[in-house]
């Protein structure tokens, strides 16, 4: 039996950052996924998680804990999904380090992921974005640094994880013309800002408390924002929003939404998908091709180019009855036959 800790251990902290270049981001969400399988699998075969065994996390079991997550935890199918992706991702780890595992391995691989519903995405209209930008209160200094997230998480399209985690030293100082980013996969872009954006970032650097910690925005206590930080005003400034325009009140807005609103916006500004593919730091077009499906401006251009099929007006005419006589008697002696 070969002890499992260390191979997890060597998984997260040495694979995923260093051989295969994952970010912080990744490497959080995989560590999660583990703390529930372990969690899970030491209750079921009644040992501590400290001495689970390699060969006792059998396709059976992962089975086992893919129902439970979704039965007992109400997972989504797209969560359930995450949890055996990063799963699959540790046992092509050990297939290369523990040749004993790989019918193990081969049998969880074999494992299919559940297919999802590809629904359109959300966003937010111009009035409602505006109402949501102009909610913060701009004589405070939680105002103002709220102003600049909102502001910069649209303006760039940014994952929550890439704007919680913006350093002082990725702005272009001092006159914030361009971010740069490291986003997901560790794909680099260099985006410019708009005029209200870096008017908006300029209030908030001017404000900002002194400190050591080289993040872009502070929480309360002078810390880097955190991701549940930054869900929480958006929450708070979408409730305010609300009241102005009342359509908001009816979606889910989260963090992604405003990256879905920068996406549509520039694809109804510039019609060009490779542009917002760029903007986003997409790896493919593929992943931008939601985006479409979502926009009704491409359908109605489509409509437009495409002329409505034309039928030539006619007269209706009886048929001749000595001809639908003949081809009654036709009828009969082939049923006949």
């Amino acid at each position: 039996m070969t002890g499992l800790a260390p191979y997890i251990s060597e998984f997260l902290r040495e694979h995923l950052p260093k051989e295969r270049g994952a970010s912080l981001h990744t490497c959080e969400a995989y560590a999660h996924s583990f703390r529930l399988l372990l969690g899970f699998a030491a209750g079921r075969l009644s040992v501590q998680p400290s001495r689970l065994e390699i060969e006792k996390l059998d396709a059976p079991l992962i089975l086992a804990f893919l129902e439970h997550i979704e039965a007992d935890r109400r997972n989504s199918a797209r969560t359930r999904n995450a949890r055996l992706a990063a799963i699959n991702a540790f046992f092509r780890f050990l297939e290369y380090r523990l040749p004993s595992c790989l019918d193990q391995a081969s049998r969880i691989h074999a494992i299919p992921m559940k297919k999802i519903d590809e629904a359109l995405v959300d966003y937010l209209t111009r009035d409602e974005l505006q109402a949501l930008l102009d909610a913060p209160n701009d004589r405070t200094l939680v105002g103002i640094r709220d102003r600049a997230m909102l502001h910069l998480a649209f303006a760039a399209g940014l994952r929550v994880s890439e704007l919680v985690g913006l350093r002082l030293d990725q702005l272009d100082q001092p006159t914030l013309a361009t971010i740069h980013v490291l986003g997901k996969g560790r794909r680099e872009r260099v985006l410019p800002l708009w005029k209200e954006t870096a008017s908006a970032l300029k209030a908030w650097l001017a404000l900002r408390p002194a400190t050591r910690d080289p993040t872009l925005f502070l929480n309360a206590v002078g810390r880097a924002m955190t991701r549940s930080g930054f869900e929480y005003i958006l929450a708070k400034h979408t409730a305010k929003a609300a009241q102005s325009q009342p359509t908001i009140s009816s979606k889910r807005v989260t963090p992604h939404v405003l990256r879905h609103t920068c996406a549509m916006h520039t694809l109804q500004a510039t019609r060009d998908i490779r542009k917002v593919s760029l903007w986003l730091g997409h790896a493919s077009l593929q992943s931008t091709e939601i985006y479409l499906r979502a926009d009704p401006t491409e359908k109605l251009e489509a409509l437009v180019a495409t002329s409505a099929p034309m039928f030539k007006p006619g007269r209706f005419r009886a048929p001749d009855k000595l001809l639908a006589m003949l081809n009654d008697v036709s009828r009969s002696s082939d049923y006949a036959e």
